[in-house]
């Protein structure tokens, strides 16, 4: 499949793909005339990363990580190894504590709306 239709299949846009294969993230043979060409496992690569930055992961980090995981499954390949799981265990307790801290900030904004709301009832 040609890069417009990889992009509409997996709902990125052209300019993130070529910026993935930019990073080593994704990869496209050519054809003759120059024109990016993907597998169908190209959807599946691509929905990965796209959850692995939303993830809060970056680029380099990303491409250390795919080529230790399936493409179909996310599930883990002959090149996966140790140092890589205990670098993923500090991503993911990294990830726990920004979800601690929002959590955090949330209770704070929500007791000002709820004092805020109180006061506005009553003066109103």
């Amino acid at each position: 499949m040609r890069i417009g239709e990889l992009a509409a299949r997996s709902g990125v846009s052209e300019r993130s793909l070529r910026y993935y294969e930019k990073q080593d993230l994704l990869r496209s043979e050519r054809t003759p005339g120059g024109h990016r060409e993907y597998g169908d496992w190209a959807v599946d690569r691509v929905i990965r990363i796209q959850s692995l930055y939303a993830a809060g992961l970056n680029s380099k980090k990303i491409a250390q990580l795919l080529p230790c995981m399936r493409d179909v499954d996310a599930g883990p390949t002959e090149r996966t190894t140790q140092q890589l799981v205990v670098e993923l265990v500090a991503e993911r307790d990294r990830i726990d504590r920004l979800i601690t801290d929002l959590v955090r900030s949330r209770e704070v904004l929500d007791e000002f709306i709820d004092t805020a709301a109180s006061s506005l009832t009553v003066t109103a």
